[in-house]
């Protein structure tokens, strides 16, 4: 192996073992799904769909490409299944190229408010070329107001209304949204890629019985690999298929579909719940523990992995939290909060998961230790190398199995 190579992989290794990941769209993918995706069906080409590729030799791609699919359907109650796109960001292309023209009207949450790029900032795609409306949180609760959402629905007139947040940390009620949408005639879509884990726990309310579509990623809260996932009512199968192949995407990387496969067996055990309510707990312990140091948690509280923390209390940004954390070990990313009046490259908040700390078995004593490490980081309290000394303690006393 190219010495270069070896060693930058190595310095990686060496870094993920001995930090504190919190960032909330991060996880660690256990051996088995690496070694799926580390596997020979790497070297296959299969563009095309199980039993009608373009290209020969595809009959055992076939079977895991269907096999993923099956225990996509099981695992999450789901009409139809598309287990090809590469990432989030290309099953929502897929999906919004198959259901909407320039001039349709999509509702969603702008990301200043924990929405996603996908949902129609002006810098990405979904911005330049759909047609988004969106809809805020409320200023004082800084939760969904679905009483407001309904009502500029019915001025709105949207063809479709899309929830799913990548930085809100509350419990989204998808029934009510599906009765706005039923009493606007709109459609239903959900971007559940931070919350798919919880969903297939059961530990959140499920988006996919009331949805016509739904996409996610397959790691995050579900722990898979790095990738993409459509699901959907079954009227909407052949636009949403046709539009992933050959509409924007070539060979799938059955590799990846592979590891996704695995991941979807991994999260239908009795030991994945187990591992989904300890990320619940966690969040909740850290985000109460937080507060009392007064760090104001954004809503009040957490229903999911996610914490979203304002630090302007410490006078200081988003920016200056995520370096300072970040040089101690505790690995964060600056996030705007609702109505932030700082700039998203500053910004006034951080944003917190639990995912990958629950995923090495930390539990309420680690995060007495982090949240306390936190705390002396940004007061600075303490010399930033102290901390960072009881960050690497805490990490390897809660190993990740990487070899």
């Amino acid at each position: 192996m190219d010495i270069n190579f070896q060693e930058i992989l190595n310095k990686e290794k060496l870094r993920q073992n001995n930090s504190i990941v919190l960032i909330a769209s991060e996880n660690y993918a256990s051996k088995s799904v690496r070694e799926a995706q580390g596997s020979i069906f790497t070297n296959k080409y299969a563009e095309g769909y199980p039993g009608e590729r373009y290209y020969g030799g595809c009959e055992y791609v076939d079977q895991i490409e269907e096999l993923a699919i099956d225990r996509a359907k099981e695992l999450f109650g789901a009409e139809h299944v598309n287990v090809q796109p590469h990432s989030g960001a290309q099953a929502n292309m897929a999906v919004y190229s198959a259901t909407f023209d320039s001039q349709d009207i999509i509702m969603s949450l702008p990301l200043d408010h924990g929405g996603h790029l996908t949902h129609g900032s002006k810098v990405n795609f979904s911005g330049k070329f759909y047609n988004f409306k969106h809809y805020n949180v409320d200023r004082e609760s800084e939760q969904i107001d679905y009483d407001a959402l309904h009502s500029q629905a019915k001025i709105i007139n949207p063809k479709a209304i899309l929830s799913g947040f990548t930085a809100y940390p509350r419990e989204i009620d998808f029934e009510k949204i599906n009765f706005i949408c039923k009493d606007t005639d709109s459609l239903m879509i959900v971007d559940m890629a931070h919350i798919s884990g919880l969903i297939a726990a059961k530990l959140h309310s499920d988006c996919v019985k009331y949805a016509d579509i739904v996409t996610s990623t397959t790691h995050k809260t579900l722990r898979g690999p790095r990738g993409g996932l459509i699901l959907s009512k079954n009227k909407f199968s052949k636009k949403i298929d046709k539009s992933v192949f050959p509409g924007m995407q070539g060979g799938p990387m059955m590799h990846t579909i592979a590891a996704k496969a695995v991941a979807f067996q991994e999260a239908s055990s009795q030991n994945f719940i187990k591992y989904q309510k300890l990320v619940l707990s966690n969040a909740k312990l850290l985000a109460e523990k937080l507060a009392r140091e007064d760090l104001r948690i954004v809503t009040g509280d957490t229903d999911t992995h996610m914490i979203l923390v304002d630090v302007s209390n410490y006078g200081i940004t988003g920016k200056f939290a995520e370096d300072k954390l970040n040089n101690a070990g505790i690995i964060v990313n600056r996030n705007t909060i609702p109505y932030d009046t700082k700039p998203p490259r500053v910004c006034s908040g951080i944003r917190i998961g639990t995912a990958a700390i629950s995923s090495r078995g930390m539990d309420s004593e680690a995060i007495n230790i982090i949240s306390e490490c936190i705390v002396d980081i940004l007061k600075q309290r303490k010399d930033q190398e102290i901390v960072k000394s009881r960050i690497v303690k805490l990490a390897q006393k809660h190993p990740i199995n990487l070899d």
